[in-house]
């Protein structure tokens, strides 16, 4: 069983992660989709209004196109947020991560794993969100019949952006509500 709380001390910044093992067209690709990523207000606004720390693991790769267009989001967050606390860890340089956080039986990236301030596991999510694989499905099989739900170029970022936020909220809200965490944190 892996210690998540000092994997956690073990893993890597974002500006850290990419410098130990993106090569320098991995670095700007990451850097691309990092300048396209735009939060709303509203967007801001909620991660601003975080209560609890969340310590987040995520295992990545560099030279992965799903992480390319996902884990500059969390960066996002992480800058808005003081509460957001993520590290990055290579999938090949840590395969005890990738066979805990297994995705349909493979070490799919990115897969992230929310943990309380104290470490406890609280979420897993990953290797896409609800609507990269919709787009996914809809280029591989054409839809069924429109449905909108298929967003194109720049929407499909923002959509991602939001399911990720919509995840990142979840986990903040099982922290808010914790019993255990309410009682230490006495309120």
């Amino acid at each position: 069983m892996i210690d998540y709380g000092a994997k956690f001390e073990a893993g890597l910044g974002y500006h850290e992660f990419l410098a130990k093992y993106g090569t320098e067209e991995q670095r700007r690709r990451w850097e691309s989709v990092h300048e396209k990523v735009s939060l709303t207000a509203p967007q801001r606004e909620l991660l601003a209004s975080f209560r609890r720390d969340m310590k987040v693991l995520c295992l990545a790769g560099a030279w992965c196109g799903d992480c390319v267009n996902q884990c500059p989001i969390f960066d996002h967050f992480a800058i808005i947020s003081h509460r957001i606390h993520v590290r990055y860890f290579d999938r090949d340089a840590h395969p005890d991560l990738g066979q805990v956080l297994a995705i349909c039986g493979g070490a799919r990236v990115p897969a992230v794993l929310f943990l309380s301030e104290d470490s406890h596991q609280v979420g897993f999510y990953g290797d896409r969100t609800l609507a990269k694989y919709r787009k996914m499905v809809a280029d591989e099989f054409g839809p069924a019949c429109p449905t909108g739900l298929v967003p194109e170029g720049s929407a499909l970022l923002d959509a991602v952006t939001q399911d990720w936020l919509d995840e990142f909220e979840r986990i903040q809200l099982i922290l808010r509500t914790s019993a255990r965490l309410r009682k230490m944190h006495g309120d």
